[in-house]
């Protein structure tokens, strides 16, 4: 039980652990096991059995008797329409995004913070080495990539705190590996106005982010662009398309009234 169960009455658990396990899905794959939902999880099997047939019964989950394996269902799906249908930012951003895309000869994507990760909720790319780019929905690690580093350098201290305590916990390989990385961020943003990734998640490319200024339907959303490696030094893009990521996050607040 963490903090926040401990603490606050209202917290339904069991609802919890429902949505955990529908969060136990990794790209890449399509079904999982009771057995692979408690050990992702931390729970009894009971307790998993339980949930993952309470899920099958809402259309949350999908089992397969030849295998006793469970995918994700169309319920999931039809959550997550509502919420991008809903974000303002997207039809203005898009158009914008495109265009920077094809000049960058990169990807340029939106996002937004869940949990200890970023998830993209808009993405354009113009560029054969960004065929696998993380799709939407998919997340990122905070502390690796120029856009988790762009919202942790943005964010309030108590926010910024407790997302760090989280990943020191969650995953403590990658808070050792690159929380130096994270502070600097903050100042790289106070002096630059974007922050930086150089090759740090994925070797072949080179990452930079802008936090929008001001809160977009009470959400902080940011800017990420990334470009291959091979299209030049770090230094290089750092020159040239780091400004225009900068100016493309000036046409969106100014588009959207947060300037």
């Amino acid at each position: 039980m963490n903090d926040t169960e401990n603490k606050d009455r209202q917290f339904a658990t069991t609802l919890a652990r429902g949505i955990d396990l529908l969060l136990c899905f990794h790209a890449g794959e399509s079904s999982l096991r009771n057995k692979d939902f408690a050990e992702r999880t931390g729970l009894s099997k009971p307790a998993v059995a339980r949930l993952t047939h309470t899920l099958v019964l809402l259309g949350y989950l999908r089992r397969d008797p030849a295998t006793a394996k469970y995918r994700l269902g169309a319920a999931v799906l039809g959550l997550s329409h509502p919420l991008l249908a809903s974000m303002r930012i997207r039809p203005v951003a898009r158009p914008m995004m495109e265009t920077l895309a094809r000049e960058i000869e990169g990807a340029v994507s939106l996002g937004m913070r869940h949990r200890i990760h970023m998830v993209y909720v808009e993405t354009a790319r113009d560029s054969e080495d960004f065929v696998l780019i993380p799709d939407i929905g998919a997340p990122l690690p905070m502390l690796a990539t120029a856009i988790g580093r762009a919202w942790l350098a943005r964010a309030a201290p108590q926010d910024r705190r407790s997302v760090l305590n989280q990943i020191r916990v969650a995953v403590p390989t990658e808070f050792e590996r690159y929380a130096t990385a994270a502070d600097r961020a903050r100042e790289e943003l106070a002096r630059e106005g974007f922050c930086s990734a150089r090759a740090d998640w994925q070797p072949n490319r080179h990452g930079f982010a802008v936090p929008l200024h001001g809160l977009v339907d009470g959400t902080q959303f940011v800017l990420n662009c990334a470009v291959a490696a091979k299209r030049g030094s770090f230094a290089q893009m750092r020159r040239d398309v780091a400004p225009r990521l900068l100016t493309l996050a000036h046409s969106i607040e100014v588009s959207l009234g947060l300037r």
